[in-house]
C-alpha cells in the first residue's frame, strides 16, 4: 500500500514496492524524437549484439518528429534522414502528426499504470492518464530500446491538493505558477508529484496534461493524477488495452502543498526563472514583441478555443505579432473545423505545422536580440526562444491572447 507511484510499481513487479528502493522494470513504452534519437540510437547500436540487432519491440518502441518540422536546416533533414533509416531497419513507424507528449496519449499508447521512458523531459505530461513517465537521457532510452527495461529509485511523493474553483479569468496554467512558486524550480527534485483535492477532480484532462507537463519545472521525477471516469472517457476510442484504475492506498507523503485556487488571480512567470511567479497585473507595462500559443503545455483544443474567443472578431497590436501552433494535426484539424484557426488568422496570426518550433528556439518563431515574447511555453530560460538577450514571460492562453490585442502584457480579466 502507498503512493501512486509505488503502486504503479507494485503492480509491475507482482509485489510490494517502497520509496527509496531501487528496481529493474519492463517498461510499457520508449519515446524519443528527432532531436534525441541520433544518440539513442548510437547507444542502441553498442548493445546491438547483445539484443540481436533489433529493438525490444518495434510496436512499443515511438520515434516521433516534431521538434524541428518541417526541417528547417540542411543539418535538421539529414539527421532526420538518418532517423528515418533506423526506423525502417527496425520496423517502427515515424510518428510526425505533432508534439510526441500530445500524440502519444491521443494514440492511446499512454493508459493508466503504465511505465514509459521518454527522451524528453517533460514525457511527465503522460502522469495526467494515471501512468509513471520520466524523462531520461538518450544513453538511457538506447538502453530501454535494447533491453526493453529500465532502472528507476523508486521515488518520494509529493502531494499538490488543490481546492476551489477558479475565479473569472484563471485558468489551469496560472494554477501551475502558484505551485512553481510555492515548491520552487528544485524543490520537488527527484521526488513524484501527485496532484489531488476537488478541483484536479473536476478538471478535464487537458487541464490534467497541463499540471503533469509542469511536474519537471518544480524538478519532479514525474507528476500524476489518480485516474478516474473522466479518464476512462478521455480513452475511449483511442485504445482496446485493459488497463488497471490504480489508486493511493494509505499513502506517505513526503509533504502536502495545499493550494485554494479560488484565492489565485491572472499569473504570470517573468524572465528569466519559472518561479519568478507576481499577479499579471503588477507587469502590464511590459511591452511584448511577440505572443506564441502552442506546445505540449497549452497547445489542446481547448487553450486554442480560449484564445480565439478573446480574439474573434479583434486585431492583433501593430506592434506585436503573433504566432500559433496546434499541438498535434487532431488538434490542428478540429480547430479548423470550429473555425478557431480563421479567427487567428484574421486577428493577424501566423498558424504553424504542429510541432516544438517556436518553443525551442529552432524556427517558426525565433526571437531576435532584446525582444520580449509572452508565450504558454513551460520555460523561460535565457536563450530558449533565439538571441540569449530576449526575454521570456509566461502566461495562460487567455493572457496571451488579451497580450496580442493590446501589445503589453495585459490581465485577461480586462477583454474576457
Amino acid at each position: 500500500m502507498g503512493t501512486l507511484t509505488e503502486e504503479i510499481f507494485s503492480h509491475k513487479l507482482g509485489r510490494a514496492v517502497e520509496q527509496g528502493e531501487t528496481v529493474v522494470v519492463e517498461v510499457d513504452r520508449v519515446m524519443s524524437h528527432d532531436t534525441t534519437s541520433p544518440l539513442a540510437i548510437q547507444a542502441f547500436r553498442k548493445l546491438a549484439q547483445q539484443s540481436g540487432g533489433r529493438v525490444f519491440n518495434p510496436r512499443r518502441s515511438h520515434i516521433v518528429f516534431d521538434h524541428i518540422i518541417p526541417a528547417a536546416t540542411i543539418a535538421a533533414a539529414t539527421l532526420q534522414r538518418d532517423i528515418r533509416t533506423f526506423a525502417q531497419e527496425q520496423d517502427i513507424t515515424i510518428l510526425q502528426e505533432g508534439i510526441c507528449h500530445q500524440v502519444m496519449p491521443e494514440r492511446g499508447y499512454v493508459t493508466p499504470g503504465d511505465i514509459i521512458v521518454g527522451a524528453d523531459s517533460h514525457t511527465c505530461t503522460y502522469g495526467a492518464l494515471g501512468a509513471f513517465a520520466t524523462g531520461m537521457g538518450s544513453t538511457d532510452i538506447g538502453v530501454a530500446y535494447a533491453t526493453g527495461r529500465s532502472w528507476f529509485r523508486v521515488p518520494t511523493t509529493i502531494n499538490i491538493r488543490v481546492t476551489g474553483d477558479l475565479p473569472f479569468g484563471v485558468y489551469a496554467k496560472d494554477v501551475t505558477f502558484e505551485m512553481v512558486r510555492l515548491v520552487g524550480v528544485d524543490g520537488a527534485n527527484y521526488r513524484a508529484i501527485e496532484y489531488s483535492g476537488d478541483l484536479t477532480e473536476r478538471m478535464s484532462v487537458s487541464e490534467r496534461f497541463t499540471f503533469c507537463n509542469m511536474a519537471i519545472e518544480m524538478g519532479g521525477k514525474a507528476g500524476l493524477i489518480t485516474p478516474d471516469a473522466t479518464t476512462q472517457e478521455w480513452l475511449r476510442g483511442r485504445t482496446d488495452r485493459d488497463y488497471p484504475m490504480l489508486a493511493p492506498r494509505n499513502p506517505r507523503y513526503e509533504r502536502i502543498v495545499e493550494i485554494d485556487a479560488s484565492q489565485l488571480q491572472p499569473m504570470i512567470a517573468c524572465h528569466p526563472d519559472v518561479n519568478n511567479v507576481v499577479p499579471v497585473e503588477q507587469v502590464e507595462h511590459v511591452q511584448i514583441d511577440q505572443v506564441f500559443l502552442g506546445t505540449c503545455t497549452n497547445g489542446r483544443l481547448d487553450d486554442l478555443a480560449i484564445a480565439a474567443n478573446i480574439l474573434r472578431g479583434k486585431t492583433i497590436h501593430p506592434r506585436t505579432r503573433m504566432v500559433v501552433v496546434p499541438a498535434s494535426r487532431e488538434v490542428y484539424l478540429e480547430a479548423m473545423r470550429l473555425g478557431y484557426l480563421e479567427i487567428f488568422v484574421q486577428a493577424g496570426a501566423s498558424v504553424g505545422t504542429p510541432g516544438c518550433g517556436p518553443c525551442i528556439g529552432r524556427h517558426q518563431g525565433v526571437l531576435a536580440p532584446g525582444e520580449r515574447a509572452l508565450t504558454t511555453m513551460n520555460r523561460n530560460f535565457t536563450g530558449r526562444m533565439g538571441d540569449p538577450t530576449a526575454e521570456i514571460y509566461l502566461g495562460s492562453p487567455a493572457t496571451v491572447a488579451a497580450t496580442a490585442l493590446t501589445g503589453h502584457i495585459t490581465d485577461p480579466r480586462t477583454v474576457l
